[in-house]
């Protein structure tokens, strides 16, 4: 975890972030003008220099003289007695989460706090948003990782969260799941995938297989700024912004000029205070897209994500356009056996699961038996073959067994991530074709059914993720909590 000194003076959790705030400011500003001073001069830092070049460190004690009181929080919670930390990386943008964690261990548990400098140096290019001109300039990676501390994935890794960490005697415990280069790693990675600002990320995820859901996404925002409600502004992939107050036709430039295809799964942000708005990912097609996004976003550490996207109807009693409500997957995507092995139950979370129901009812008008027509509860297979139908022979029997009501290449992904990654995940899919029944996907038929459905799908994710703010003291589930699981959510 990058262990090194701290003040040995205990903080309460407002002034501990200060701190936190205060030594990451200094160490970034020395390693960027250290760079500065390279690039002008050639003149490598010092060994005193490069010593600056350190994340803070976070340390945690608990004592345990004290017997807790019962809580149902599943988080900010000790297993034992100990000494837990954690480096920390950006503070001031994650002040939020980090008082919402470092509260209740002080005023339940007695914990102090303790902040100091790690042994961790701050990788370069997690400080620098100048990478084209320092190309420019002749200047290679190779060059600067001869003087200045570089990304190395030796360092990088999920140990914690895989529960594959080994803590030395006497060394402290995770606090939390992702360390300082971990978090760093991740957040230039959703740069270089959606095409935007990480900073933009709101707490309330939608992640979507299809650019349509897109394009619908940036209709309600627009809505939702001209209505008064919280949000602020619309960021679109590559930078450009939608404020309140717009003219019509300064809006849909902006909208026109975005270019969202550079990116290679681009990302629609609906900010709201506190990172209280909603952001659509659309991830595109297959497993290894879905748990490459999800890997990243969950430094983040969101709320929720919520998959709303189609499938195919397995049912003979299925129409186009009806919803499915995964409550089970059966996991063929094979991106994630190593790390959560197929016979490892991932669990439908209730407070998810009863958000989108309602949401659902609340969207279409329909209740009861008439609801349940048009929204059906079961298991989801999840393939990493686009084209599993050629082998039906083959796949019949384990559907079958499966009781599976609809087929996809994301869900079973997303949620197994979630779930190793402790994210509360989610999936309303739509079905958009039947191939075992010969309702399969044409031209003509797919764009009668997407004109129809797809606003009405879009409205019910995001109605969910409204309802599941009203109810987050019961979102974050204790089925996420492994047996050794860090303070921290």
């Amino acid at each position: 975890m990058g262990k090194r000194q701290t003040t040995g003076h205990a903080l309460p959790p407002e002034a501990a972030i200060d701190a936190l705030e205060h030594l990451y400011a200094n160490a970034s500003a020395a390693l960027v003008r250290a760079l500065d001073r390279y690039l002008d001069t050639r003149e490598p830092p010092t060994t005193k220099e490069r010593a600056a070049f350190r994340y803070p460190l976070l340390r945690v004690i608990y004592y345990g003289a004290e017997e807790p009181q019962r809580t149902r929080r599943a988080f900010a919670k000790f297993q034992r007695p100990g000494v837990y930390a954690t480096t920390v990386t950006h503070p001031r943008h994650f002040r939020g989460y980090l008082l919402e964690q470092l509260r209740p261990l002080v005023a339940e548990y007695g914990a102090e706090i303790e902040v100091g400098v790690s042994s961790q140096e701050i990788p370069f290019p997690y400080t620098m948003e100048r990478v084209d001109e320092i190309g420019r300039m002749g200047i290679t990676a190779v060059e600067l990782a001869r003087h200045f501390p570089t990304p190395l994935l030796s360092l990088v890794g999920d140990e914690v969260a895989d529960g594959e960490w080994d803590a030395p005697e006497g060394e402290p415990r995770p606090l939390a799941l992702f360390d300082a280069v971990r978090v760093d790693y991740s957040l230039r990675r959703l740069v270089h995938y959606t095409g935007s600002d990480w900073r933009n990320v709101q707490n309330w995820v939608l992640l979507t297989n299809y650019h349509r859901y897109v394009d619908q996404f940036v209709h309600w925002g627009v809505m939702r700024l001209s209505d008064g409600g919280p949000y602020q502004r619309l960021v679109l992939p590559g930078g450009a912004e939608i404020r309140r107050g717009e003219a019509q036709d300064a809006v849909e430039g902006v909208i026109a000029a975005s270019p969202w295809h550079r990116f290679q799964m681009p990302a629609y942000h609906l900010v709201a205070p506190g990172g209280e708005g909603v952001t659509l990912v659309n991830i595109g097609v297959g497993p290894s897209n879905a748990k490459n996004i999800t890997d990243h976003l969950a430094v983040l550490r969101p709320n929720c994500w919520l998959m709303v996207g189609h499938c195919g109807g397995l049912r003979q009693s299925q129409q186009i356009g009806d919803y499915v409500l995964a409550h089970a997957y059966l996991r063929q995507d094979r991106i994630l056996d190593t790390l959560v092995p197929p016979d490892v139950p991932i669990p439908a979370l209730a407070e998810v699961q009863v958000a989108l129901q309602d949401a659902a009812a609340m969207v279409t008008g329909e209740r009861g038996d008439s609801l349940k027509e048009r929204l059906r509860t079961g298991t989801v297979v999840t393939n990493d073959d686009r084209n599993w139908e050629l082998r039906y022979s083959h796949e019949r029997r384990r559907i079958n067994l499966s009781r599976a009501i609809a087929v996809d290449m994301e869900s079973g992904t997303i949620a197994a991530n979630g779930y190793r990654l402790r994210v509360p995940y989610g999936t309303l899919l739509c079905v958009s074709d039947k191939p075992l029944h010969g309702e399969i996907k044409l031209p003509g038929a797919a764009n009668a059914f997407y004109e129809a459905a797809v606003a009405q799908h879009l409205e019910i994710g995001l109605k969910a993720l409204d309802l599941l703010r009203e109810r987050r003291d019961t979102l974050h589930s204790r089925k996420l909590r492994s047996f050794d699981e860090p303070p921290f959510r």
